[in-house]
C-alpha cells in the first residue's frame, strides 16, 4: 500500500502568510481551491488547456492547474481574489464588467488574471494583435473574444490612467 507522502508549505497568498502540511502530490490550483476556499480560481480542464485556472506566481501568470502547490513552496501568490473587492473592484475587474468580457464568468478570473500580466509585460496602450497572441492560453465558450479584446484594452488605459494618478 502506498503512502501519499505530506510536507510543509509556506507561502504568502493575497498579503497573508499561510502554512500548512498537504499532499506532495497536491496541485497549486487544488491547493487554492480546497485548502485555502479561494474558488475564484477555477478549474476547467486539468491539462492546462482553459487558462480558468490562471494565478500570479510571484507577479507572474501561470496555469495552477500544471503545477504542484509545493513549486510555490515560499513563494508570493495572487489571485483573483487578491486583486480587488466588490466594494474596490480592480480597474481590470471593471472593464470586464463595463465592456460585457464576461457571460457566464467561468473563465473570467483567468482571463483577467491573464490580462494582468500582459498589461505588466507590455506597458502603455495594448494593440489588439499583442492581446490576442497573449490570449491563445485562454479559452471562453460564451464571447467570442471580442468583448474581452475590448475589455483589456479598456482596463489597459484606466489602470495605466490610475498608476499615473499615483
Amino acid at each position: 500500500m502506498d503512502e501519499d507522502p505530506s510536507s510543509p508549505i509556506s507561502m504568502t497568498v493575497n498579503t497573508v502568510r499561510v502554512e500548512a502540511e498537504i499532499s506532495d502530490r497536491m496541485l497549486l490550483s487544488d491547493f487554492i481551491r480546497q485548502y485555502l476556499n479561494l474558488t475564484g480560481t477555477h478549474v476547467g480542464c486539468d491539462t492546462s488547456q482553459c487558462g480558468a485556472c490562471v494565478v500570479h506566481l510571484n507577479g507572474h501568470a501561470v496555469k495552477s492547474c500544471s503545477l504542484l502547490a509545493q513549486q510555490a513552496n515560499g513563494a508570493t501568490l495572487t489571485t483573483i481574489e487578491g486583486i480587488g473587492s466588490e466594494a474596490n473592484p480592480h480597474p481590470m475587474q471593471k472593464a470586464f464588467q463595463e465592456k460585457h468580457g464576461l457571460q457566464c464568468g467561468f473563465c473570467t478570473p483567468g482571463m483577467i488574471m491573464t490580462a494582468l500580466d500582459i498589461c505588466n509585460r507590455h506597458p502603455g496602450p495594448l494593440e489588439e494583435d499583442i492581446i490576442k497572441e497573449e490570449l491563445e492560453g485562454n479559452i471562453c465558450r460564451c464571447t467570442g473574444y471580442l468583448p474581452i479584446i475590448e475589455a483589456i484594452k479598456c482596463g489597459a488605459d484606466q489602470q495605466e490612467n490610475t498608476d499615473r494618478e499615483t
